[in-house]
């Protein structure tokens, strides 16, 4: 089993160019089954959530190759739309299947999404737009089946706001006889990205990036080539390990805008932050200052930082409080960081953080890939060596984690467990 071995390693300083953002990503490569022609994308980084789809592309009939950094697909051979349960459960985008597929081939046979391991995270939005555009939808044990012989427009309201849903929802309306309108839409840049894509393709999308979308369907949608954007929860993982020891590090590639929220937080608790045209350099100041952080919807601070920003946190003196209501059980990492010393008292959606403890290595385990950044930002900082297993997640979102941290001076090994570990000489987590 692998391991991450990570060892104190004072200021980080460097430059780090941040590659295609994986949940963008995800939709746009299901988005292609829609396509009517050869697709190219451009900046999908090679991590382990791709190559499902590659596999999954494989079995339904669409050819997916890279080729001189693209990935280039033909829909035109797709001759299923029956999805290897396996396949789908590994990841959770792969509901997004179910939304491209559906206006072609009428019926979408798929198993359940899966993934992160931090939450259940129900489709029942997902569902209620299906339906909406005239889908019915029929469960099983490891799957369920979506069945329509004709997709009409319609008014969908969503009862939540949902990134998930709302793009799977634009991927289900785009060829759809009529107009739909959903409201309540998600303002994510990755609805904005998948929009962009699609139009592309010759699809009538109007006010992505607001919370209400107009689609009018159309009967077919052209090829086309497209370039993902830059991930902004990378880069803000990369730009929080900058204030971990006072360094200083510049992330390349962004949109800053995206950014704003976690930004603007880095900037209060005493960090200073320069934004450029496509970078951000952040420069920690050794000395940070407590602060209370409420995760939300884009453009809040993102869930899917809390993670890494609990892990800066514990080096800001004081009593710092992380409240997420997006996903209030995502705080699996917290009785990991306690193994580490760390003073974490959680109370419902929150947790109440004393900073500016020691910490001090020892073994951890990663149910996510945030989850698995927030331990390696903490045994950073930590005495002695700290062992990360799980690496299996954090592959998912991660191409080279190892070399990317490296690069910007983290003193990190990825290792293989032996024999004498594997008895239980070494306490590993339960």
């Amino acid at each position: 089993m692998k391991y991450i071995e990570a060892e104190y390693s004072g200021p980080l300083n460097g430059t780090v160019h941040i590659p295609g953002a994986k949940n963008s990503s995800l939709a746009l490569l299901a988005a292609a089954c829609l396509a009517d022609d050869i697709v190219k994308l451009e900046g999908i980084p090679p991590i382990d959530d791709v190559r499902v789809i590659a596999e999954i592309s494989r079995d339904i009939g669409m050819k997916m190759t890279r080729e001189d950094g693209q990935i280039v697909m033909d829909p035109r051979w797709i001759h299923s739309a029956t999805i290897d349960p396996g396949k789908a459960s590994s990841y959770r985008a792969s509901y997004y299947f179910a939304g491209a597929l559906l206006s072609k081939f009428g019926r979408v046979t798929i198993g359940f999404p899966g993934g992160d391991d931090f939450v259940s995270r129900p489709i029942d939005q997902h569902i209620k737009a299906f339906e909406a555009l005239g889908a019915q939808v029929r469960f099983f044990k490891d799957h369920y089946v979506v069945e329509a012989a004709e997709l009409r427009g319609a008014d969908i309201y969503f009862d939540m706001i949902t990134s998930g849903a709302t793009i799977n929802a634009m991927l289900a309306a785009v060829r759809a006889k009529g107009r739909t309108r959903l409201h309540n839409a998600a303002l994510d840049p990755e609805v904005v990205d998948t929009a962009a894509f699609l139009n592309r393709l010759g699809a009538r999308i109007y006010g992505a990036g607001t919370p209400s979308i107009r689609i009018e369907g159309v009967p077919y949608l052209n090829g086309g080539t497209h370039t993902v954007i830059p991930d902004r929860l990378i880069a803000g993982a990369f730009l929080m390990a900058a204030g971990l020891r006072g360094g200083q590090i510049t992330v390349m590639d962004v949109i800053p805008e995206h950014l704003s929220a976690p930004l603007a937080k880095l900037e209060e608790i005493g960090m200073y932050v320069e934004r450029g045209e496509n970078h951000i350099t952040a420069y920690g100041t050794g000395s940070l200052r407590a602060t209370r952080i409420r995760a939300g919807m884009y453009p809040g601070f993102a869930t899917d930082l809390q993670q890494p920003m609990t892990a800066l946190l514990m080096q800001a003196k004081g009593k710092s409080i992380v409240t997420d209501r997006v996903y209030p059980k995502r705080f699996a990492h917290v009785p990991q960081l306690r193994r580490l010393g760390a003073e974490i008292e959680l109370r419902k959606d929150s947790a109440f953080i004393r900073g500016g403890l020691p910490l001090q290595g020892g073994w951890v385990h990663a149910t996510d890939v945030r989850a698995g950044i927030s331990l390696l930002l903490a045994g950073l900082t930590a005495e002695g060596r700290t062992c990360i297993t799980g690496v299996e997640h954090i592959e998912r979102g991660y191409e080279d984690v190892i070399g990317s941290f490296r690069s910007i001076g983290a003193k990190l090994a990825m290792r293989e467990m032996d024999a004498q570990e594997m008895s239980g000489e070494f306490l590993m987590p339960g």
